[in-house]
């Protein structure tokens, strides 16, 4: 009985550990779908801790399928194993519980089909008006952390190109400054939720 309690619970560890291990990389996408922003880098915090929850998480989970895959022997009372196992004990819950974390684990990888391709065509009519503007980004931990930088400033007029990175935390947005301005492009992204830290300077 211990056995299989403490089978359940590393299953369940797994499946915590897995998600918590893309919680900084999900709030982003809620953001879009549910329309708001200031939520998106409230958990980028755990970045840092990524490594180590997928590693929980994988050692939870092969513990609970080692549990399952020994030999089942009478247990202590001398009882023989009930023929029939419990909904945890199966093979089908630990399928579904491992297929779920491995999901989670990759949501940042694939975390940008969520977003839409906003991007629009923009007529340059005179091209001195075109401007390059480099900022510094505090917040982004993961590819979807740039697909949520670039979709929300894509959604102003005039925006030529956006190139984001989280690994250099800044972004590079070309646009029209006679269609927006550095000050409309910094409250689009600090609406995400992420922080421009950087004193805005066109190029």
């Amino acid at each position: 009985m211990k056995t299989e309690k403490t089978s359940k619970n590393a299953a369940y560890t797994g499946l915590f550990a897995a998600v918590a291990a893309s919680s900084c990389c999900i709030p982003p996408v809620i953001a879009l779908i549910a329309g708001v922003g200031g939520s998106a880098s409230a958990l980028s915090w755990m970045e840092p801790f990524r490594p180590y929850l997928i590693g929980l998480a994988i050692v939870a989970i092969g513990y609970a399928w080692y549990n399952y895959l020994k030999p089942k022997n009478a247990d202590d009372c001398g009882c023989e194993v009930d023929a029939k196992p419990k909904w945890f004990q199966t093979k089908g819950f630990l399928i579904g519980i491992t297929l779920f974390a491995a999901v989670s684990i990759a949501f940042p990888y694939y975390a940008h089909i969520f977003y839409p391709d906003n991007k629009k065509e923009v007529i340059v009519v005179n091209q001195s008006n075109i401007q390059t503007l480099k900022v510094d980004v505090k917040g982004m931990t993961c590819v979807s952390c740039e697909d949520h930088v670039k979709h929300a400033v894509n959604e102003l007029d005039g925006i030529v190109n956006v190139a984001a990175s989280y690994e250099k935390e800044n972004a590079e947005i070309k646009y029209d400054s006679t269609k927006t301005s550095k000050e409309d492009i910094e409250k689009a992204i600090n609406a995400t939720g992420y922080t421009v830290t950087n004193k805005l300077k066109d190029e």
